[in-house]
């Protein structure tokens, strides 16, 4: 079954529809991928430089506080002792490293799968070209505003074009639910956090080279 997307010209005005690559827009969802590539992308983002010390790293210790009997109190080695204040910690936060890996055709498979739930809800535009020299962020959202996106601050707008575009991105970096990527450097992670997935005509080809093949 085609996966038929609409086709906007640089200036938002709808004037076709365009046929998506099945491969990559018109697959069925495979739930598994896309969760385990989203614990995977946070899992990546810790630094895991959290740390507490240990009783081996606090200042003090060395005499024992009191003598073992007679005092009427708790016998103890030392005030180094997670049980005493300023002692150390037990069982804190190590350092450690948090990342995962998937396999290559799992995240294939995951970035497939976010485009083709983007795609079977009518949320996936494609747009000619866009050209916006000198950069102003009015001129973006006027283009979005005729696409019929303007007001997508609550789902958000994933923008893709096929190579660096300098102008484009300084007109798009303040508007705050806009988020402006190359094709080929997306991730399933940003396809799901924004709603609405708007393309250039060379940004769906790059997309069709590096996820269909």
């Amino acid at each position: 079954m085609a996966v038929i997307a609409p086709l906007y010209n640089s200036e938002g005005g709808k004037i076709s529809e365009i046929e998506l690559p099945e491969m990559v827009f018109g697959i069925k969802p495979h739930a598994y991928a896309l969760q385990a590539y989203v614990r995977m992308y946070l899992a990546n983002q810790r630094q895991g430089t959290v740390k507490t010390k240990q009783r081996g790293e606090v200042s003090g210790g060395g005499i024992k506080p009191w003598r073992q009997k007679g005092t009427g109190r708790a016998r103890s080695g030392s005030n180094t002792s997670p049980v005493w204040v300023g002692g150390g910690r037990s069982f804190g936060p190590r350092p450690r490293d948090h990342r995962e890996r998937l396999p290559r055709k799992v995240k294939l498979l995951a970035m497939r799968s976010a485009l083709s739930l983007r795609a079977g809800g009518g949320n996936v535009h494609v747009i000619e070209q866009i050209a916006i020299n000198p950069p102003k962020t009015g001129a973006f959202v006027k283009v979005l505003k005729n696409i019929g996106l303007a007001q997508a601050a609550k789902g958000g707008v994933l923008f893709l074009t096929e190579a660096v575009d300098a102008a484009l991105e300084k007109s798009v970096r303040n508007i705050p639910y806009v988020r402006h990527h190359r094709a080929c450097l997306t991730n399933p992670y940003e396809v799901l956090r924004y709603r609405d997935v708007v393309m250039t005509k060379a940004g769906l080809d790059k997309l069709a080279e590096v996820f269909g093949a």
